[in-house]
Parts: structure tokens; C-alpha cells; sequence
């Protein structure tokens, strides 16, 4: 045991235990992954050795149909710097520039400062949305003959598609496109009383999001689904005794449910 576990002891950094080369399967892999992003690239450089600029919107594009923009940002922002400061330098035109762009460069570095919590906290999955917003214009350039993403064409006509879009960014403001782990939504709540009348009293529902509701009149209460900002009236049957009512709301997200917003008023009746 003395021999075994002497001065050599774990010496055998010298021996090949399996060959060097590859074996059966084990040969070179390439990440599909690596592939894509390579892919991305190439393009984008391609545009901006064409156009001179271009790289990060392309590549952003592409990048962030497979990744959180979070991760595809990472990505470009080396390359996107690296290249635009040696296209500044070696351009010649740089005090030029400087003249001519100086607002726009102070608007994005005052946008980055504003949006950069965008990719971070419950608000992170909505960066997605945003970035497809931002790539995307409403209508066709009456310049460009081949296929474009607008919703309009150039004379003004809707597409096929506009509908869907419509539908999509209108389901966004609503809070009900997409069920976000972590995301919690509170309706802002908003509530007006009406005069009374042979009905009833009418009561002035509004939710800034889609919300189950629930009106409570003193004693009485009254449950129902709203739709992002569209006011709903509600109808209190019978005649109020005379004195000070209570009126209050809550409203509680339908999707992401958050802390539910609530309202309240109090009035008079004789």
C-alpha cells in the first residue's frame, strides 16, 4: 500500500487513455444556434456594407424570432459598436456628422435611459412586442416595388392582413394577448353615478383593462366582464331610500391577474 500511494501518487497525466481523434460519432458538432447567428450576421453586414448602416435593425430582427431581445441585444451590441466606430473614424466625416445628427444621437441615448427596464421585471415580455412595433410600418413606400410588411398599400387600401393586426394590438391594450408568468396586471378603475330615475340609478363603469367587476350599491351588488376602456352602464333597480349611498368597484385582470383596482364615491338621494 506504502508503494501504491507514495511519491507518484496521481502522476498519470502523461498517459493517453483513449485516442486523440474522433470516435465513431464524436466528431466535429456545429450548434444549429451558431448557425443561425452566423446566417444573421452575414446578412446584416451585407446590408450595412451596402447601405452603410443597417446592421443592428437587421440583425435584431433576425435574432429575436428565436431569443429574447434581452439575449439577442447582448449578442449585437458588440459587433454594432465595434463597426460603427471604425466606419466613424475612417469615414473623415465625423465632425460633419456630429453637426448634422447631434439630436437624433441625444434622443436615443435619452430613449435607452427610459426603456432600459424594458428588459428586465415583469415587464420584459412586452419588449418583443415593442421591437416588432418598431420594425414594422404601417404602409407600403411608394418607392419599393417588391413584397413589404405595411398594413396599407400605397393608394391607401387595407390588406388582408391589417385585420389580425388590428385585432392583436387591440387584445395588447386590453392586457388579454398572452398570459405571462410573473406579469400582474391592475385595472384602473373608474366610476360615475348617474341620476335616478323610474329604473333605477345608473352606475358608470370603466376599466383601463379587461376585468371582472364587481359594483356593490350599500348592500347590493352587481358582477360582471368588462372590456378595456369601453364604459359600461349599470342599472341599481329600485327606487333609493333617502340619504348618503355608498357606491364602490373593484375590478380584478382577467390574464395576469394582479391586486384589483378599485374606486369608490358616495352621494345623496332625498
Amino acid at each position: 500500500m506504502g508503494v501504491a500511494f507514495g511519491s507518484n501518487e496521481c502522476c498519470l497525466r502523461n498517459l493517453q487513455i483513449v485516442p486523440i481523434g474522433a470516435i465513431g460519432q464524436c466528431g466535429l458538432m456545429i450548434d444549429s444556434f451558431l448557425v443561425l447567428i452566423a446566417a444573421a450576421f452575414l446578412l446584416a453586414g451585407f446590408v450595412k456594407g451596402t447601405l452603410g448602416l443597417g446592421l443592428p435593425t437587421v440583425a435584431m430582427g433576425l435574432l429575436a424570432v428565436t431569443m429574447p431581445p434581452a439575449q439577442a441585444i447582448a449578442i449585437v451590441i458588440v459587433p454594432a459598436i465595434v463597426t460603427n466606430i471604425w466606419q466613424t473614424f475612417v469615414g473623415g466625416y465625423l465632425r460633419d456628422i456630429l453637426r448634422r445628427l447631434w439630436p437624433l444621437m441625444v434622443g436615443t441615448v435619452i430613449g435607452i435611459w427610459l426603456n432600459g427596464g424594458m428588459l428586465t421585471g415583469p415587464y420584459a415580455p412586452y419588449g418583443t412586442v415593442v421591437l416588432g412595433v418598431l420594425l414594422f410600418h404601417v404602409q407600403d413606400e411608394p418607392d419599393l416595388g417588391a413584397w413589404q410588411s405595411g398594413e396599407f398599400y400605397v393608394d391607401g387600401a387595407a390588406k388582408a392582413s391589417l385585420f389580425p393586426v388590428r385585432s392583436a394590438a387591440y387584445a395588447v391594450r386590453r392586457g388579454v394577448a398572452a398570459a405571462c408568468p410573473g406579469l400582474q396586471l391592475t385595472p384602473k378603475v373608474v366610476i360615475t353615478v348617474g341620476k335616478a330615475d323610474k329604473k333605477g340609478l345608473r352606475i358608470f363603469f370603466t376599466c383601463s383593462l379587461d376585468c371582472n367587476y364587481t359594483v356593490t350599491l350599500d348592500s347590493r351588488t352587481l358582477t360582471g366582464t368588462g372590456i378595456g376602456r369601453v364604459t359600461k352602464t349599470l342599472i341599481f333597480r329600485g327606487r333609493l331610500a333617502g340619504g348618503t349611498h355608498q357606491v364602490s368597484a373593484q375590478g380584478v385582470a382577467p390574464v395576469n391577474a394582479g391586486p384589483a383596482g378599485t374606486a369608490s364615491a358616495s352621494f345623496r338621494s332625498r
